[in-house]
């Protein structure tokens, strides 16, 4: 990288499967995402499986928007570099809004999800650090580990790493705030959906693996 690119840049997070930095596009600012090397695996194998998750990002990222979810407008796609340059989103993030806005917003998150999965995709991260409030807009971020799928039990991942999240980062509004999720799911999946995954997200809890947590 070259010093004036590296001036350009501005990290804004460090993550296990990418970095994100704040940069330009044009005279836009933008967003760049590069996912990183894993030095466990073998290197042509990286470099394939980096190559794809990248592109995979980038198509369901504009894809999604086909049936109403807000994502970051995708900029331009590297394979080659494993990089996404897209649209800087101005707003903040749901996880660091009041108790209150956010047990609202969940509703709002809810009928995301439930349209994502009525329209035969599953996200795979679901957080509140996830979504951004642009104005009155609700954006969807990080499509790195979604997949398309209609499985019941993929959806009822999405919903239980969901109820994790709000269990350790929104302890005290918890049970408003899943209340709040499931309201908006069953708008946008429908009640019969919402029921059949709900009772999936009962069974992962059932095998151990996880702690009930409302």
């Amino acid at each position: 990288m070259s010093a004036a690119i590296a001036l350009l840049l501005k990290l804004l997070k460090k993550g296990a499967e990418a970095d994100i930095y704040l940069t330009m596009w044009g005279n836009r600012r933008s967003v760049l995402k590069i996912r990183k090397k894993k030095e466990y695996r073998n290197e042509v194998l990286d470099a394939r499986i980096r190559s794809t998750r990248t592109v995979r990002e980038a198509r369901m990222m504009s894809e999604v928007k086909s049936f109403g979810t807000s994502t970051p407008i995708v900029y331009f796609v590297d394979p080659k570099k494993f990089e996404i340059y897209m649209q800087f989103v101005k707003g903040p993030v749901v996880r660091d809004l009041p108790d209150r806005k956010i047990i609202t917003l969940c509703e709002k998150i809810g009928a995301v999800v439930g349209t994502l999965h009525k329209n035969g995709v599953m996200h795979g991260d679901l957080t509140t650090s996830n979504f951004i409030l642009a104005g009155k807009k609700l954006v969807i971020l990080d499509f790195g580990l979604s997949q398309r799928t209609e499985r019941t039990e993929d959806q009822a991942i999405d919903l239980r790493l969901f109820k994790e999240v709000l269990n350790s980062a929104h302890v005290g509004i918890v049970e408003k705030a899943w209340a709040s999720f499931l309201k908006g799911y069953g708008r946008a999946a429908g009640t019969a959906a919402r029921e059949r995954v709900i009772s999936q997200v009962r069974v992962i809890e059932g095998r151990g693996r996880y702690a009930n947590v409302v």
